[in-house]
C-alpha cells in the first residue's frame, strides 16, 4: 500500500491558502475501542434487548461503517491501530500476549502516538494496552503517550483490577490501587482529562475499554436495567455494554462542556467480533458450560477465527459538519486508521515502516468508494485468509488441508463454499497468500510457546499452553 506523503499534504494546504480557501482544522481525536463486543450488540446494528443510546446517537449523526475490519483477536488488532501495518510483519499475528510472556510490540515500529505527538498533539491512552507488559520499554509512556491510565495486559477483574491475583492497574507507569468498576473509572478519567485539556494543542485520546470482555461482571444497578433478559450471562453482558455506553456519553458531554465537540473526530469500534467459542473466552473463568452471550448478527462464528464474525465489527465515525451522516459500505481496515489520522493531523509518517494502511478519509467522511480492494485477515503458519474485491479465501494449512472460497457480495454469512466451482480464483488467492507468507515474521507467540516446551523437556517449569491462547483452529 502507498502511504501518504507529508510533502503532498503540505503542498495541498499551501494551494488552499493561496486560493483563499479556509484550511481544514486539525481535529481532536477520540478513538474509542470496545473489547470483544458483538456486531449486533449495539442498537445501531439492530440489537433489541440491549440499549446503547449514546452510541446510537453518534451513529445516527455520523457514519455507520458496515465493512470495518480488524484482526481476529485483541493484541493483533491493537498492533494494527498503533502501527498502520499488519501484525504478521512483526510477529504479533497469532493470539494475544499471555500474562506470563515477556515479548511485546517491536520497539523499532514508529507508533501513531509518536507520529501525532511530533505534530503537536497531546497524546493519552486511557484503558487497555496489551502490546507488551513484562518490560517497560513496551509500555505506552515509552511509546509516545504523554499520559497513561489503565491496564497493561488483556483480562482483569473489573472490581479488584487484578489478573489472577496480580494488580494490573497503572497511572503513568505507577501501580494504582483504587476502588471502582473499571469501565466507570476509565470513562471518568477520560472526562477528567478532557475537562483539564489545554485547547491550544489538539488532543489524541486512545480510549480503550476492557468491556465487555470476560470475566462477565457488572454492578447491580446495571443488572437491574434488564429484567426482561432471562439468561443470566446475557443479562450481565447487557449491563456491561450499557455501562460502556454511559461512559461514552460521559466523554461526549465533557467535550461539549469544553466546547471541543465541534472539532472532535470520534471513532468507535470493537477490537474483534464477539466471542462464540469458549476456547477464546478468557482464562479467568470456565466458560465451557456457559451460553456465550455475544451476537455477531448475520456473520459467521466469532473471535479467534478467520470468518466475518471475528473480523467485521460494529463501527462508527462522527465529526459534526465534517462527516456526512449515513451508512458507509466501503471497505476499511484497522491499518487504515494510522495514515488517515496522520493526514488529518498534518503529521509526517516518514519515520514509520512501510504502511499497509491507506488514507480512507473520503470514504469515511463522504461515503466515496474505498481505495482499498484487499483485506488480509491473517497470515499464520497453520492458516491464512485474504479478500480481494468480493472474493475471500480461507486456507487451513494443517493436515489435512482445506480451502474455503466465499463471494461476500452474495454471501456475507459465508454459508456457501465455492472453492470447487472456482479453482482459478482459489489458485489466485493462494498465490497471494504464499507471497505474503514470504514477508511474514515468525509468530512470537509460537516461538514463546516452543521455547517453553523445550525448557519443560529439560526438567524446567513448563509454561502452560492454555486453550485460550492456542490460536489453532482446526478445519
Amino acid at each position: 500500500m502507498t502511504k501518504p506523503r507529508y510533502g503532498e499534504i503540505a503542498l495541498a494546504a499551501l494551494l488552499a491558502a493561496a486560493a483563499g480557501a479556509p484550511a481544514a482544522p486539525r481535529p481532536n481525536i477520540v478513538h474509542i475501542v470496545a473489547d470483544d463486543l458483538g456486531w449486533k450488540d449495539v442498537g445501531f446494528n439492530g440489537c433489541e434487548d440491549i440499549k446503547t443510546p449514546n452510541l446510537d446517537a453518534l451513529a445516527a449523526a455520523g457514519a455507520k461503517l458496515t465493512q470495518f475490519y480488524v484482526q481476529p483477536m485483541c493484541t493483533p488488532t491493537r498492533a494494527c491501530l498503533m502501527t498502520g501495518r499488519y501484525p504478521f510483519r512483526y510477529g504479533l499475528q497469532t493470539a494475544v500476549i499471555p500474562s506470563v510472556s515477556t515479548y511485546g510490540l517491536d520497539t523499532a515500529e514508529w507508533l501513531m502516538p509518536q507520529c501525532l505527538k511530533e505534530a503537536g498533539y497531546r497524546t493519552a491512552i486511557i484503558g487497555k494496552w496489551h502490546l507488551g507488559h513484562a518490560d517497560r520499554k513496551y509500555w505506552p509512556r515509552q511509546r509516545g503517550f504523554d499520559y497513561q491510565y489503565g491496564a497493561m495486559i488483556g483480562e482483569l477483574d473489573y472490581f479488584t483490577h487484578e489478573e489472577q491475583g496480580v494488580l494490573d492497574w497503572f497511572r503513568d507507569n505507577q501501580p494504582v490501587r483504587e476502588e471502582g468498576y473499571t469501565t466507570t473509572l476509565i470513562g471518568t478519567d477520560a472526562a477528567r482529562l478532557i475537562e483539564g485539556h489545554e485547547t491550544s494543542a489538539p488532543l489524541y485520546l486512545y480510549l480503550a475499554f476492557n468491556a465487555p470482555h470476560t470475566p462477565y461482571q457488572v454492578p447491580k444497578e446495571y443488572l437491574d436495567r434488564f429484567p426482561g433478559i432471562k439468561d443470566a450471562t446475557r443479562r450481565t453482558y447487557a449491563g456491561m455494554i450499557a455501562c460502556l455506553d454511559d461512559e461514552v456519553g460521559r466523554v461526549v458531554a465533557a467535550l461539549e462542556r469544553r466546547k471541543m465537540r465541534d472539532n472532535t473526530l470520534i471513532l468507535f469500534h470493537s477490537d474483534n467480533g464477539g466471542t462464540r467459542n469458549a476456547m477464546f473466552a478468557g482464562v479467568m473463568a470456565d466458560m465451557s458450560k456457559v451460553k456465550i452471550p455475544c451476537d455477531n448478527g448475520p456473520y459467521r462464528d466469532g473471535k479467534g477465527t478467520l470468518y466475518e464474525g471475528a473480523t467485521r465489527v460494529c463501527a462508527l465515525a462522527n465529526w459534526p459538519g465534517r462527516i456526512r451522516p449515513g451508512t458507509v459500505d466501503g471497505i476499511i481496515h484497522a491499518v487504515d486508521i494510522y495514515p488517515t489520522l496522520a493526514a488529518l493531523a498534518g503529521a509526517s509518517t516518514a519515520k514509520s515502516r512501510p504502511l499497509d494502511g491507506v488514507d480512507v478519509w473520503e470514504t469515511i467522511s463522504r461515503g466515496r468508494p474505498s481505495p482499498r480492494s484487499e483485506i488480509v485477515y491473517n497470515i499464520e503458519p497453520f492458516r491464512a485468509a485474504v479478500r480481494r474485491d468480493e472474493w475471500k479465501l480461507v486456507w487451513h494449512t494443517l493436515l489435512p488441508p482445506a480451502v474455503e472460497l466465499f463471494d461476500l457480495a452474495r454471501d456475507s454469512s459465508e454459508r456457501n463454499n465455492l472453492a470447487a466451482r472456482h479453482p482459478d480464483k482459489v489458485a489466485e488467492l493462494q498465490r497471494r497468500i504464499e507471497a505474503l507468507s514470504k514477508e511474514s515474521a515468525k509468530p512470537l507467540f509460537l516461538v514463546d510457546q516452543f521455547k517453553a516446551v523445550m525448557k519443560g523437556m529439560h526438567g524446567e517449569p513448563i509454561l502452560p499452553i492454555d486453550e485460550d491462547y492456542a490460536g489453532v483452529e482446526l478445519p
